[in-house]
């Protein structure tokens, strides 16, 4: 293989910023993708009798409706707020006051339990005060989400894409690439305390983190988009600018990297949001069972974490040096084939064995998708096209993915009775069997870009 392209480095301050609003805003995306469908779980239909859930709704269903809800409060905010930043030629205030409005929000569900939204709205018929609270956090997720797609979808994911250049978006997406897996460590580190400290401390703590981030950012973060703010009409205007068949025709190779991560997306959501259930109440994995880990425990995770970011890194400078064609076939087939080994799974050890390549897969597909889809973003309207990404990589996948892995869940009717004498359903690994089905439609749009070529060349100063 040739060298095909010359690198342009990033500066210090640039890598700081990437590093700490991409980690931070992924740690409040794991709380929401993870523990707020916990807390629904293990904390508001804790203890309500079956009457009440029985004239209420499922918690699966409860799970998914939220789930849905935040997603299209998520590409809405995007469009309106990314086209105003792009209007207005803004990205710092966007960053640095939506991480802090972000951060009061999430903090704000420490707050929420049955017994203050009885005591809030004066109920007392137990299958109202469910619902109320059930329809309490789906209403403040979408306020969260609202701020969270201001400060991160929009403002941030444009100042990446303003900050790189073809010759380094791939490493900058292997480091992107990690901030999951860093905000999942640190997450679930603090989650391991959720027995102890409870929800509200949990979510107390890390709605301050997201404070602090934004204040930082306003002493670090430089404007990367100068020029005369755009008149008001172009706004309007400029909000259906990437539904113009023109433009997606224009754009050939951009949309359909947006259907790619669109299906893999799907995927992906078919089973996250019922992950930390299916791992508490299938395989055995607890919150307290985290709390209980000995100390070779945390050493052996944190060696495996250096060799997935070494990993990662340098696999991203391959890319950017070699090309994505043949690093996109390797990471889907590792992640297609890791969802079917994980739906056969009976025991951690075979959850292991397909969880291992799915997320590697993941993440790989991840880095590759969202380089290209930065590659090939008109430089002009950077700020606007995070609306139209959100619609495939969020709302589609956030809409569809957790209705059919309710589905597959209800279909497969596996439930247990809790310590209350509750009977609840329980989700099953037919979830990633369902998830990988869907995952092989990827193929049809990788095929295209395979053959249209995904690497975009560009002269490097």
């Amino acid at each position: 293989m040739k060298n095909k392209l010359s690198t342009n480095k990033l500066s210090k301050r640039v890598w700081f910023n990437i590093i700490m609003f991409g980690l931070i805003g992924q740690i409040a995306w794991n709380v929401e993708n993870m523990y707020f469908n916990t807390f629904l779980y293990n904390s508001v239909y804790k203890g309500m009798s079956q009457t009440a859930i029985d004239g209420s709704m499922s918690v699966t269903t409860a799970i998914s409706k939220m789930v849905a809800y935040s997603a299209i409060t998520a590409v809405l905010t995007t469009f309106i707020m990314g086209n105003l930043s792009d209007n207005m030629r803004k990205r710092k205030i966007f960053i640095s006051a939506g991480y802090i409005a972000w951060g009061i929000t999430t903090a704000a569900f420490g707050f929420i339990s049955c017994d203050n939204i009885a005591l809030l709205f004066n109920l007392t018929d137990e299958i109202k005060i469910l619902t109320a609270t059930v329809i309490t956090v789906i209403v403040m997720d979408c306020v969260m989400t609202f701020m969270g797609s201001t400060a991160n979808d929009s403002a941030f994911n444009a100042y990446v894409t303003e900050s790189c250049d073809s010759s380094n978006r791939a490493t900058v997406e292997s480091v992107l690439a990690l901030m999951p897996f860093g905000a999942m460590g640190v997450v679930l580190g603090l989650g391991a305390l959720v027995e102890t400290i409870g929800y509200s401390k949990f979510f107390l703590i890390l709605g301050f983190s997201v404070v602090v981030c934004g204040i930082i950012g306003l002493f670090t973060l430089n404007e990367t988009v100068h020029g005369e703010k755009e008149p008001a009409k172009d706004y309007f205007k400029n909000l259906i600018y990437g539904f113009r068949p023109s433009v997606i025709k224009e754009n050939s190779i951009l949309y359909t990297n947006l259907a790619a991560i669109c299906i893999y997306s799907i995927a992906i959501q078919v089973f996250f949001p019922y992950l930390l259930i299916y791992l508490e109440h299938q395989l055995g994995l607890s919150l307290d069972a985290l709390a209980s880990l000995r100390p070779w425990h945390f050493i052996v995770a944190a060696v495996a974490l250096v060799v997935v970011v070494v990993g990662l890194i340098t696999i991203g400078k391959l890319i950017d040096k070699f090309g994505k064609k043949i690093f996109m076939i390797v990471s889907l087939a590792c992640f297609i084939i890791g969802l079917f080994v994980a739906g056969k799974a009976t025991s951690m050890g075979t959850f292991v064995l397909g969880i291992a390549p799915l997320f590697l897969g993941y993440g790989l597909l991840g880095i590759i998708f969202n380089a290209s889809i930065r590659d090939h973003t008109p430089a002009d309207k950077v700020g606007l096209f995070q609306g139209v990404r959100m619609i495939f990589f969020v709302l589609i996948p956030m809409f569809v993915g957790p209705k059919i892995g309710d589905f597959s869940i209800r279909a497969s009717n596996t439930t247990y009775i809790n310590e209350f004498g509750v009977k609840q359903i329980v989700p099953t690994a037919s979830m990633f069997t369902a998830a990988g089905i869907v995952a092989l439609f990827t193929i049809i749009p990788v095929a295209i870009l395979l053959i249209k070529g995904v690497d975009k060349k560009e002269k490097v100063n």
